[in-house]
Protein backbone atom coordinates (compact mmCIF):
# COMPACT_ATOMS: atom_id res chain seq x y z
CA UNK A 1 0.00 0.00 0.00
CA UNK A 2 1.15 3.64 -1.35
CA UNK A 3 1.67 6.10 1.89
CA UNK A 4 -0.57 8.46 0.41
CA UNK A 5 -3.55 5.63 0.66
CA UNK A 6 -2.60 4.69 4.27
CA UNK A 7 -2.61 7.84 5.02
CA UNK A 8 -6.53 8.38 3.59
CA UNK A 9 -7.05 4.93 4.55
CA UNK A 10 -6.58 5.93 8.31
CA UNK A 11 -8.28 9.34 7.78
CA UNK A 12 -11.46 7.33 7.03
CA UNK A 13 -11.25 5.03 9.77
CA UNK A 14 -10.86 7.53 12.51
CA UNK A 15 -13.36 9.45 11.21
CA UNK A 16 -16.00 6.36 11.95
CA UNK A 17 -16.29 7.53 15.52
CA UNK A 18 -18.52 10.16 14.08
CA UNK A 19 -20.99 7.10 12.44
CA UNK A 20 -24.21 7.43 14.79
CA UNK A 21 -27.66 6.36 14.32
CA UNK A 22 -30.58 8.79 13.69
CA UNK A 23 -28.34 12.10 14.11
CA UNK A 24 -26.89 10.95 17.41
CA UNK A 25 -23.43 12.02 16.70
CA UNK A 26 -21.64 14.94 18.42
CA UNK A 27 -20.50 18.02 16.83
CA UNK A 28 -18.73 21.03 17.76
CA UNK A 29 -21.57 23.58 19.56
CA UNK A 30 -19.78 27.15 20.63
CA UNK A 31 -19.58 28.91 17.23
CA UNK A 32 -20.51 26.26 15.04
CA UNK A 33 -23.81 24.33 15.21
CA UNK A 34 -25.20 27.68 17.03
CA UNK A 35 -23.96 29.38 14.09
CA UNK A 36 -22.76 28.14 11.10
CA UNK A 37 -25.39 25.83 9.90
CA UNK A 38 -28.51 27.76 10.45
CA UNK A 39 -27.80 30.50 7.62
CA UNK A 40 -26.91 28.24 4.82
CA UNK A 41 -30.05 26.42 5.88
CA UNK A 42 -32.70 29.11 6.06
CA UNK A 43 -31.46 30.49 2.48
CA UNK A 44 -31.86 27.40 0.80
CA UNK A 45 -35.23 27.08 2.48
CA UNK A 46 -35.99 30.87 1.22
CA UNK A 47 -34.26 29.81 -2.07
CA UNK A 48 -31.95 32.89 -1.77
CA UNK A 49 -28.50 31.11 -1.58
CA UNK A 50 -27.68 32.96 -4.83
CA UNK A 51 -29.84 35.75 -4.55
CA UNK A 52 -27.58 39.21 -4.24
CA UNK A 53 -29.99 41.42 -5.03
CA UNK A 54 -29.46 44.67 -3.05
CA UNK A 55 -32.97 44.71 -1.80
CA UNK A 56 -33.37 40.63 -1.23
CA UNK A 57 -33.80 39.91 2.54
CA UNK A 58 -33.65 36.66 4.57
CA UNK A 59 -37.07 36.36 6.27
CA UNK A 60 -36.49 33.81 9.00
CA UNK A 61 -33.91 36.12 10.27
CA UNK A 62 -33.65 38.82 12.14
CA UNK A 63 -36.84 40.25 10.97
CA UNK A 64 -35.59 40.47 7.25
CA UNK A 65 -31.47 40.38 7.29
CA UNK A 66 -30.16 41.75 4.22
CA UNK A 67 -28.93 38.39 2.44
CA UNK A 68 -25.65 39.84 1.83
CA UNK A 69 -24.89 40.37 4.98
CA UNK A 70 -24.77 35.94 5.19
CA UNK A 71 -21.73 34.02 3.79
CA UNK A 72 -22.05 33.54 -0.71
CA UNK A 73 -23.89 30.60 -2.15
CA UNK A 74 -21.31 29.16 -3.86
CA UNK A 75 -19.50 27.70 -1.18
CA UNK A 76 -19.21 24.13 -1.19
CA UNK A 77 -21.11 23.69 2.61
CA UNK A 78 -23.81 25.32 1.05
CA UNK A 79 -24.40 23.32 -2.52
CA UNK A 80 -23.75 19.91 -0.01
CA UNK A 81 -26.72 21.62 2.00
CA UNK A 82 -29.04 21.83 -1.25
CA UNK A 83 -28.35 18.19 -1.51
CA UNK A 84 -28.33 16.72 1.91
CA UNK A 85 -29.90 17.51 5.51
CA UNK A 86 -27.80 19.87 7.53
CA UNK A 87 -26.30 16.75 9.53
CA UNK A 88 -25.52 14.85 6.88
CA UNK A 89 -23.73 17.27 4.82
CA UNK A 90 -22.22 18.81 7.26
CA UNK A 91 -20.33 15.18 8.09
CA UNK A 92 -19.56 15.20 4.44
CA UNK A 93 -18.26 18.42 4.02
CA UNK A 94 -15.78 17.70 7.12
CA UNK A 95 -14.33 15.00 5.35
CA UNK A 96 -13.61 16.13 2.52
CA UNK A 97 -11.74 19.24 3.84
CA UNK A 98 -9.72 17.16 5.78
CA UNK A 99 -8.93 14.81 2.55
CA UNK A 100 -8.33 17.74 0.58
CA UNK A 101 -5.53 19.15 3.70
CA UNK A 102 -4.30 15.46 3.69
CA UNK A 103 -3.62 15.36 0.46
CA UNK A 104 -2.23 18.77 0.13
CA UNK A 105 -0.10 18.65 2.87
CA UNK A 106 1.56 15.40 1.03
CA UNK A 107 2.03 16.76 -1.93
CA UNK A 108 3.82 19.64 -0.39
CA UNK A 109 6.16 17.59 1.50
CA UNK A 110 6.97 15.18 -1.06
CA UNK A 111 8.03 17.89 -3.87
CA UNK A 112 9.58 20.47 -1.66
CA UNK A 113 9.64 19.67 1.86
CA UNK A 114 10.48 16.19 2.78
CA UNK A 115 11.56 15.20 -1.06
CA UNK A 116 12.98 11.70 -1.46
CA UNK A 117 11.40 8.30 -1.62
CA UNK A 118 12.94 7.53 1.93
CA UNK A 119 10.98 10.15 3.51
CA UNK A 120 7.48 8.85 1.51
CA UNK A 121 6.32 7.28 4.84
CA UNK A 122 6.82 10.33 7.06
CA UNK A 123 5.53 12.80 4.58
CA UNK A 124 1.93 10.64 4.88
CA UNK A 125 2.67 10.24 8.63
CA UNK A 126 2.64 14.41 8.70
CA UNK A 127 -0.16 14.63 6.64
CA UNK A 128 -2.64 12.79 9.05
CA UNK A 129 -1.44 14.70 11.67
CA UNK A 130 -2.57 17.84 9.73
CA UNK A 131 -6.00 16.43 8.40
CA UNK A 132 -6.79 15.85 12.14
CA UNK A 133 -6.23 19.09 13.47
CA UNK A 134 -9.43 20.73 15.34
CA UNK A 135 -10.21 23.53 13.34
CA UNK A 136 -13.78 25.17 12.50
CA UNK A 137 -14.55 23.07 9.16
CA UNK A 138 -17.48 24.96 8.54
CA UNK A 139 -15.16 27.74 7.35
CA UNK A 140 -14.00 25.24 4.82
CA UNK A 141 -10.45 25.10 3.85
CA UNK A 142 -9.48 28.20 5.46
CA UNK A 143 -6.63 26.44 7.61
CA UNK A 144 -6.23 22.87 5.92
CA UNK A 145 -6.34 24.06 2.51
CA UNK A 146 -3.40 26.40 2.87
CA UNK A 147 -0.88 23.69 1.84
CA UNK A 148 -2.41 23.81 -1.57
CA UNK A 149 -1.34 27.60 -1.90
CA UNK A 150 1.89 27.15 -0.90
CA UNK A 151 2.15 23.98 -3.56
CA UNK A 152 0.29 25.99 -6.13
CA UNK A 153 2.93 29.28 -6.01
CA UNK A 154 5.87 27.49 -5.50
CA UNK A 155 5.14 25.62 -8.76
CA UNK A 156 4.85 29.00 -10.33
CA UNK A 157 7.53 29.96 -8.92
CA UNK A 158 9.95 27.26 -9.75
CA UNK A 159 8.58 25.76 -12.68
CA UNK A 160 6.35 26.55 -15.79
CA UNK A 161 3.29 25.66 -13.72
CA UNK A 162 0.42 23.97 -14.68
CA UNK A 163 -3.24 24.22 -15.28
CA UNK A 164 -4.15 22.48 -11.86
CA UNK A 165 -1.88 25.24 -10.08
CA UNK A 166 -4.43 28.41 -11.21
CA UNK A 167 -7.39 26.02 -10.52
CA UNK A 168 -6.40 25.28 -6.70
CA UNK A 169 -5.49 29.11 -6.38
CA UNK A 170 -8.98 29.36 -7.67
CA UNK A 171 -10.50 26.57 -5.41
CA UNK A 172 -9.15 28.00 -2.43
CA UNK A 173 -11.16 30.95 -2.94
CA UNK A 174 -14.29 28.86 -3.38
CA UNK A 175 -13.70 26.96 -0.48
CA UNK A 176 -12.14 29.45 2.31
CA UNK A 177 -13.24 32.43 4.20
CA UNK A 178 -11.54 36.11 2.49
CA UNK A 179 -12.19 37.50 5.84
CA UNK A 180 -11.23 35.00 8.18
CA UNK A 181 -8.14 33.53 6.25
CA UNK A 182 -8.12 35.18 2.59
CA UNK A 183 -7.10 38.56 3.61
CA UNK A 184 -3.99 37.22 5.54
CA UNK A 185 -2.78 34.38 2.68
CA UNK A 186 -3.09 37.64 0.13
CA UNK A 187 -1.15 39.37 1.83
CA UNK A 188 1.56 36.98 3.45
CA UNK A 189 2.11 36.03 -0.27
CA UNK A 190 2.46 39.19 -1.26
CA UNK A 191 4.64 40.06 1.25
CA UNK A 192 7.00 37.51 0.13
CA UNK A 193 7.14 37.86 -3.34
CA UNK A 194 8.23 41.47 -2.59
CA UNK A 195 11.15 39.90 -0.83
CA UNK A 196 11.68 37.60 -3.04
CA UNK A 197 12.04 39.90 -6.19
CA UNK A 198 14.39 42.29 -3.82
CA UNK A 199 16.66 39.24 -3.30
CA UNK A 200 16.95 38.10 -7.40
CA UNK A 201 16.29 41.69 -8.52
CA UNK A 202 13.52 40.32 -10.88
CA UNK A 203 10.04 39.57 -10.38
CA UNK A 204 8.74 36.22 -10.65
CA UNK A 205 5.12 37.05 -12.44
CA UNK A 206 3.50 33.32 -12.60
CA UNK A 207 3.47 33.84 -8.74
CA UNK A 208 2.51 37.87 -9.07
CA UNK A 209 -0.25 36.48 -11.19
CA UNK A 210 -1.48 33.96 -9.19
CA UNK A 211 -1.94 35.94 -6.13
CA UNK A 212 -4.12 37.98 -8.41
CA UNK A 213 -5.59 35.38 -9.68
CA UNK A 214 -6.81 34.71 -5.99
CA UNK A 215 -8.18 37.71 -5.19
CA UNK A 216 -10.11 37.86 -8.29
CA UNK A 217 -11.48 34.68 -7.18
CA UNK A 218 -12.04 36.09 -3.72
CA UNK A 219 -14.09 39.06 -5.52
CA UNK A 220 -16.27 36.75 -7.37
CA UNK A 221 -17.69 34.05 -4.52
CA UNK A 222 -17.20 36.77 -1.57
CA UNK A 223 -19.48 38.73 -4.28
CA UNK A 224 -22.40 39.91 -1.43
CA UNK A 225 -19.65 41.12 0.72
CA UNK A 226 -17.64 42.69 -1.90
CA UNK A 227 -20.67 44.44 -3.08
CA UNK A 228 -22.20 45.26 0.14
CA UNK A 229 -19.40 47.04 1.63
CA UNK A 230 -17.33 48.59 -1.46
CA UNK A 231 -20.24 48.95 -4.23
CA UNK A 232 -23.73 49.74 -2.49
CA UNK A 233 -23.17 49.94 0.83
CA UNK A 234 -26.14 48.43 1.85
CA UNK A 235 -26.23 48.76 5.35
CA UNK A 236 -24.32 50.20 8.22
CA UNK A 237 -22.69 47.08 10.19
CA UNK A 238 -23.18 46.34 13.78
CA UNK A 239 -19.25 45.50 13.70
CA UNK A 240 -18.62 49.20 13.63
CA UNK A 241 -19.72 49.95 17.12
CA UNK A 242 -17.27 46.68 18.45
CA UNK A 243 -14.97 47.78 21.25
CA UNK A 244 -12.32 45.52 21.69
CA UNK A 245 -10.49 46.97 24.42
CA UNK A 246 -14.07 47.03 26.81
CA UNK A 247 -13.70 42.85 25.73
CA UNK A 248 -10.73 41.77 27.39
CA UNK A 249 -9.06 42.53 30.15
CA UNK A 250 -6.14 44.98 29.95
CA UNK A 251 -2.60 45.60 31.41
CA UNK A 252 0.46 44.45 30.18
CA UNK A 253 -0.16 40.93 31.91
CA UNK A 254 -2.86 39.80 30.05
CA UNK A 255 -1.46 40.94 26.93
CA UNK A 256 1.72 38.91 28.14
CA UNK A 257 -0.81 36.12 29.13
CA UNK A 258 -2.52 35.85 25.73
CA UNK A 259 0.50 35.73 23.74
CA UNK A 260 1.57 32.77 25.84
CA UNK A 261 -1.65 31.05 24.77
CA UNK A 262 -1.41 32.27 20.67
CA UNK A 263 2.45 31.14 21.01
CA UNK A 264 1.86 28.12 22.75
CA UNK A 265 -1.25 26.93 21.84
CA UNK A 266 -2.54 29.19 19.38
CA UNK A 267 -6.63 29.64 18.95
CA UNK A 268 -9.59 27.19 19.06
CA UNK A 269 -10.55 28.33 15.62
CA UNK A 270 -7.94 28.37 13.75
CA UNK A 271 -6.21 25.01 15.43
CA UNK A 272 -5.71 24.84 19.25
CA UNK A 273 -3.32 22.08 20.15
CA UNK A 274 -0.08 22.45 22.02
CA UNK A 275 3.38 23.35 20.25
CA UNK A 276 5.11 20.40 21.88
CA UNK A 277 6.30 18.73 19.31
CA UNK A 278 7.69 21.29 16.13
CA UNK A 279 10.02 22.83 19.56
CA UNK A 280 11.21 19.58 20.85
CA UNK A 281 11.77 18.61 16.93
CA UNK A 282 14.13 21.98 16.98
CA UNK A 283 15.79 21.14 20.29
CA UNK A 284 16.65 18.06 18.87
CA UNK A 285 17.74 19.40 15.55
CA UNK A 286 20.12 21.88 17.25
CA UNK A 287 21.78 18.89 19.32
CA UNK A 288 21.94 16.50 15.87
CA UNK A 289 23.65 19.23 13.73
CA UNK A 290 27.18 19.29 14.58
CA UNK A 291 28.59 22.81 14.78
CA UNK A 292 29.51 24.75 11.14
CA UNK A 293 27.90 25.76 8.55
CA UNK A 294 24.82 23.59 8.25
CA UNK A 295 24.07 24.45 12.24
CA UNK A 296 24.45 27.93 11.81
CA UNK A 297 21.87 27.98 8.79
CA UNK A 298 19.76 25.75 10.87
CA UNK A 299 20.15 28.48 13.69
CA UNK A 300 19.07 31.08 11.43
CA UNK A 301 16.13 29.56 10.34
CA UNK A 302 14.41 28.72 13.33
CA UNK A 303 15.71 32.15 14.95
CA UNK A 304 13.55 33.51 11.63
CA UNK A 305 10.74 31.15 12.23
CA UNK A 306 10.20 31.34 15.55
CA UNK A 307 10.50 35.34 15.63
CA UNK A 308 7.83 35.42 13.14
CA UNK A 309 5.31 33.24 15.22
CA UNK A 310 6.37 35.24 18.75
CA UNK A 311 5.69 38.81 17.29
CA UNK A 312 2.56 37.30 15.94
CA UNK A 313 1.45 35.67 19.20
CA UNK A 314 2.52 39.41 20.64
CA UNK A 315 0.10 41.48 18.13
CA UNK A 316 -2.65 38.85 18.88
CA UNK A 317 -2.42 38.86 22.60
CA UNK A 318 -1.91 42.21 22.98
CA UNK A 319 -4.49 43.06 20.21
CA UNK A 320 -7.20 44.12 22.39
CA UNK A 321 -5.81 46.97 23.92
CA UNK A 322 -3.58 47.50 20.99
CA UNK A 323 -6.69 48.14 18.60
CA UNK A 324 -8.25 50.27 21.30
CA UNK A 325 -6.00 52.88 20.83
CA UNK A 326 -6.14 52.58 17.18
CA UNK A 327 -10.08 52.59 16.84
CA UNK A 328 -9.66 56.19 17.99
CA UNK A 329 -7.74 57.27 15.11
CA UNK A 330 -9.79 54.71 12.45
CA UNK A 331 -12.56 53.61 13.25
CA UNK A 332 -12.93 51.20 10.36
CA UNK A 333 -10.61 48.99 12.26
CA UNK A 334 -13.95 48.30 14.66
CA UNK A 335 -15.54 46.63 11.71
CA UNK A 336 -12.36 43.91 11.27
CA UNK A 337 -10.31 41.94 13.16
CA UNK A 338 -6.72 42.04 12.48
CA UNK A 339 -5.71 39.40 15.02
CA UNK A 340 -7.20 36.57 12.73
CA UNK A 341 -3.75 36.28 11.43
CA UNK A 342 -3.60 33.61 13.63
CA UNK A 343 -5.19 31.17 11.30
CA UNK A 344 -2.03 31.32 9.35
CA UNK A 345 0.19 29.98 12.27
CA UNK A 346 -1.02 26.04 12.24
CA UNK A 347 0.74 26.01 8.83
CA UNK A 348 3.89 28.04 10.19
CA UNK A 349 3.98 25.62 13.24
CA UNK A 350 4.39 22.86 11.07
CA UNK A 351 6.89 24.25 9.00
CA UNK A 352 8.84 24.62 11.79
CA UNK A 353 8.26 21.36 12.25
CA UNK A 354 9.25 20.06 8.69
CA UNK A 355 12.71 22.61 8.96
CA UNK A 356 13.68 20.42 12.31
CA UNK A 357 12.90 16.82 10.56
CA UNK A 358 14.97 17.51 7.79
CA UNK A 359 17.65 17.60 9.99
CA UNK A 360 17.32 14.28 12.29
CA UNK A 361 18.47 11.25 11.46
CA UNK A 362 16.24 8.76 9.26
CA UNK A 363 14.68 6.15 11.55
CA UNK A 364 11.95 5.88 14.48
CA UNK A 365 13.08 9.85 15.67
CA UNK A 366 11.18 11.23 13.29
CA UNK A 367 8.35 8.97 13.29
CA UNK A 368 8.01 9.67 17.14
CA UNK A 369 7.96 13.14 17.04
CA UNK A 370 5.53 12.83 13.92
CA UNK A 371 3.25 10.59 16.17
CA UNK A 372 3.45 12.85 19.48
CA UNK A 373 2.03 15.76 16.75
CA UNK A 374 -0.26 12.78 15.41
CA UNK A 375 -1.38 11.77 19.05
CA UNK A 376 -1.63 15.78 20.26
CA UNK A 377 -3.72 16.57 17.37
CA UNK A 378 -6.24 14.01 18.28
CA UNK A 379 -6.75 14.29 21.62
CA UNK A 380 -7.16 18.23 21.61
CA UNK A 381 -10.19 17.83 18.89
CA UNK A 382 -12.84 17.83 20.39
CA UNK A 383 -15.31 17.09 18.41
CA UNK A 384 -13.13 13.80 17.85
CA UNK A 385 -12.47 12.99 21.58
CA UNK A 386 -16.30 14.05 22.60
CA UNK A 387 -17.79 11.35 20.37
CA UNK A 388 -14.91 8.59 21.43
CA UNK A 389 -16.57 9.15 24.44
CA UNK A 390 -19.91 8.90 23.15
CA UNK A 391 -18.79 5.10 22.03
CA UNK A 392 -18.19 4.62 25.42
CA UNK A 393 -21.12 6.10 26.67
CA UNK A 394 -19.74 8.69 28.65
CA UNK A 395 -20.60 11.60 26.55
CA UNK A 396 -20.61 14.64 29.55
CA UNK A 397 -23.92 15.88 29.74
CA UNK A 398 -23.27 19.33 28.44
CA UNK A 399 -22.22 18.33 25.33
CA UNK A 400 -25.35 16.86 23.46
CA UNK A 401 -25.37 15.09 20.70
CA UNK A 402 -26.74 16.66 17.09
CA UNK A 403 -30.02 15.00 17.77
CA UNK A 404 -30.67 15.76 21.16
CA UNK A 405 -29.47 19.47 20.59
CA UNK A 406 -31.66 20.44 17.31
CA UNK A 407 -34.44 18.63 19.10
CA UNK A 408 -36.54 18.52 15.79
CA UNK A 409 -39.49 16.01 17.23
CA UNK A 410 -39.79 18.87 20.38
CA UNK A 411 -39.64 21.14 18.43
CA UNK A 412 -42.25 20.26 15.71
CA UNK A 413 -44.52 19.82 18.64
CA UNK A 414 -44.39 23.16 19.67
CA UNK A 415 -45.28 24.40 16.09
CA UNK A 416 -48.18 22.05 16.30
CA UNK A 417 -49.12 23.17 19.38
CA UNK A 418 -49.24 26.94 18.83
CA UNK A 419 -51.02 26.02 15.03
CA UNK A 420 -53.83 24.14 17.27
CA UNK A 421 -54.02 27.40 19.57
CA UNK A 422 -54.11 30.17 16.93
CA UNK A 423 -54.14 28.85 13.61
CA UNK A 424 -50.76 29.94 12.43
CA UNK A 425 -48.07 28.83 11.04
CA UNK A 426 -44.30 29.50 11.57
CA UNK A 427 -44.51 32.09 8.73
CA UNK A 428 -46.95 34.17 10.38
CA UNK A 429 -45.61 34.84 13.43
CA UNK A 430 -42.15 35.58 15.03
CA UNK A 431 -40.47 34.22 17.86
CA UNK A 432 -37.14 35.02 20.29
CA UNK A 433 -35.35 32.38 22.30
CA UNK A 434 -34.09 32.62 26.06
CA UNK A 435 -31.68 30.12 27.60
CA UNK A 436 -31.03 28.60 24.05
CA UNK A 437 -29.49 29.55 21.14
CA UNK A 438 -32.16 30.73 18.13
CA UNK A 439 -30.19 28.99 15.58
CA UNK A 440 -31.77 25.68 17.03
CA UNK A 441 -35.01 27.26 16.16
CA UNK A 442 -33.73 28.71 13.11
CA UNK A 443 -32.91 24.47 12.10
CA UNK A 444 -36.86 23.52 12.88
CA UNK A 445 -38.24 26.21 10.81
CA UNK A 446 -39.12 29.07 12.98
CA UNK A 447 -38.53 32.51 11.96
CA UNK A 448 -36.60 33.80 14.44
CA UNK A 449 -35.89 37.90 15.71
CA UNK A 450 -32.55 36.63 17.39
CA UNK A 451 -30.07 35.31 16.39
CA UNK A 452 -25.76 34.85 16.35
CA UNK A 453 -24.53 36.67 13.41
CA UNK A 454 -20.98 38.23 12.42
CA UNK A 455 -22.13 40.98 10.29
CA UNK A 456 -26.14 42.28 10.52
CA UNK A 457 -27.23 46.21 9.98
CA UNK A 458 -26.53 48.09 13.38
CA UNK A 459 -29.95 49.67 13.17
CA UNK A 460 -31.64 46.63 14.05
CA UNK A 461 -29.50 45.91 17.16
CA UNK A 462 -30.49 49.57 18.25
CA UNK A 463 -34.14 48.05 17.65
CA UNK A 464 -33.58 45.32 19.33
CA UNK A 465 -31.60 46.26 22.35
CA UNK A 466 -34.63 47.82 24.18
CA UNK A 467 -36.36 43.96 25.05
CA UNK A 468 -33.58 43.22 26.67
CA UNK A 469 -32.40 46.47 28.07
CA UNK A 470 -33.13 46.29 31.75
CA UNK A 471 -31.13 42.87 31.85
CA UNK A 472 -28.69 44.42 31.28
CA UNK A 473 -28.71 47.45 33.15
CA UNK A 474 -28.63 44.11 35.74
CA UNK A 475 -25.10 43.15 34.65
CA UNK A 476 -22.60 45.18 33.49
CA UNK A 477 -20.93 42.00 31.93
CA UNK A 478 -23.48 41.03 29.73
CA UNK A 479 -24.40 44.79 28.82
CA UNK A 480 -20.54 44.96 27.60
CA UNK A 481 -21.34 41.61 26.16
CA UNK A 482 -24.08 42.87 23.96
CA UNK A 483 -23.29 46.73 23.36
CA UNK A 484 -19.31 46.37 22.71
CA UNK A 485 -19.65 43.59 20.49
CA UNK A 486 -23.73 41.66 20.38
CA UNK A 487 -22.92 39.09 16.94
CA UNK A 488 -25.33 37.13 19.65
CA UNK A 489 -27.96 39.42 19.39
CA UNK A 490 -30.34 37.23 21.85
CA UNK A 491 -32.67 37.89 24.96
CA UNK A 492 -30.24 37.81 27.74
CA UNK A 493 -31.22 37.58 31.34
CA UNK A 494 -29.08 38.69 34.38
CA UNK A 495 -29.87 35.74 35.94
CA UNK A 496 -28.77 33.04 33.44
CA UNK A 497 -25.96 34.97 32.23
CA UNK A 498 -23.82 32.94 29.16
CA UNK A 499 -25.31 30.28 29.44
CA UNK A 500 -27.23 29.54 26.51
CA UNK A 501 -27.76 25.99 26.86
CA UNK A 502 -30.12 25.59 29.62
CA UNK A 503 -30.95 21.92 29.87
CA UNK A 504 -34.40 20.15 30.94
CA UNK A 505 -32.75 18.70 33.87
CA UNK A 506 -32.07 19.84 36.03
CA UNK A 507 -34.91 22.34 35.40
CA UNK A 508 -33.85 26.54 35.95
CA UNK A 509 -36.43 29.04 37.05
CA UNK A 510 -35.78 33.04 36.16
CA UNK A 511 -37.29 34.01 39.17
CA UNK A 512 -37.48 37.97 37.47
CA UNK A 513 -37.15 38.83 33.97
CA UNK A 514 -37.30 42.76 33.05
CA UNK A 515 -38.47 41.45 29.48
CA UNK A 516 -40.04 44.45 27.15
CA UNK A 517 -42.87 43.31 25.87
CA UNK A 518 -43.98 46.04 24.10
CA UNK A 519 -41.31 46.66 22.05
CA UNK A 520 -41.23 42.67 21.37
CA UNK A 521 -44.54 43.33 20.24
CA UNK A 522 -43.67 46.52 17.81
CA UNK A 523 -40.67 44.32 16.54
CA UNK A 524 -43.13 41.79 15.27
CA UNK A 525 -42.58 39.42 18.51
CA UNK A 526 -45.38 37.01 19.40
CA UNK A 527 -43.73 34.27 20.87
CA UNK A 528 -41.05 33.68 23.84
CA UNK A 529 -39.40 30.39 23.62
CA UNK A 530 -37.67 29.75 26.47
CA UNK A 531 -35.82 26.47 27.61
CA UNK A 532 -35.97 28.09 31.37
CA UNK A 533 -39.67 28.49 33.15
CA UNK A 534 -40.17 32.35 34.20
CA UNK A 535 -41.14 32.49 38.21
CA UNK A 536 -43.53 35.57 36.98
CA UNK A 537 -44.26 36.10 33.62
CA UNK A 538 -47.00 38.12 33.73
CA UNK A 539 -44.73 41.20 35.41
CA UNK A 540 -42.45 40.78 31.67
CA UNK A 541 -46.00 41.37 30.21
CA UNK A 542 -46.05 37.73 28.99
CA UNK A 543 -48.23 34.49 29.10
CA UNK A 544 -47.65 30.66 29.75
CA UNK A 545 -49.18 28.80 26.79
CA UNK A 546 -47.53 25.48 27.68
CA UNK A 547 -44.32 23.29 28.33
CA UNK A 548 -43.00 20.56 25.90
CA UNK A 549 -40.35 18.33 25.83
CA UNK A 550 -39.49 15.16 23.78
CA UNK A 551 -37.72 12.12 24.41
CA UNK A 552 -34.26 12.19 23.95
CA UNK A 553 -34.12 16.19 23.74
CA UNK A 554 -31.83 18.04 25.36
CA UNK A 555 -34.39 21.06 26.37
CA UNK A 556 -37.88 21.95 27.87
CA UNK A 557 -39.61 24.71 26.20
CA UNK A 558 -41.58 26.60 27.81
CA UNK A 559 -43.94 28.69 24.97
CA UNK A 560 -45.39 31.91 26.56
CA UNK A 561 -47.56 34.30 24.43
CA UNK A 562 -46.94 38.40 24.84
CA UNK A 563 -49.92 39.49 26.27
CA UNK A 564 -52.66 41.65 24.71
Amino acid sequence: MSPLLWAVGSLLLLSLVYVAPKGATYILIDDNLDTELAPPFVLLQEGKALDYRSTTVVERLMNGLPRNALRPGLQPLVGLMALLDPLPAYLLHELLVRLAGLVGMYLLLRRYGLPGARHATLCAALALAWAVLPTYTAYGASVLGQPWVVLALLNLRLGPGRWSDWLVLVGFALWSSLVLTGVFVLAAAGMVLVWDASRHRRVAWRPVLGVGLLALGYLLVEYPLVYSLLIERQFVSHRVEFDYAQLAPGGVGAGLIGAVRYFGLGQYHAGLFLRAAPLLAAGLALAYVPAGPARRRLVRWLAFSLSILGVLALFCGFYPQLIGVAQRLLPLLRAFNLSRIHFLTPLLWFGVLVLSLRRLPAGWLPLGLVGLQLLIGLSMNPEWTLNVRRLLGRLPATEPTYAAYVAPELFARVQQAIQARTGQRPAQYRVACLGFPPAVASLNGFYTLDAYQNNYPLSYKRQFRPLIAAELAKSPAIQTYFDAWGNRCYLFSAELGKNFRVAAFPAQVVHEWAFDAQAFRRLGGRYVLSAARLQHPERSGLQLLESRTAPGAYWRIWVYQVRN
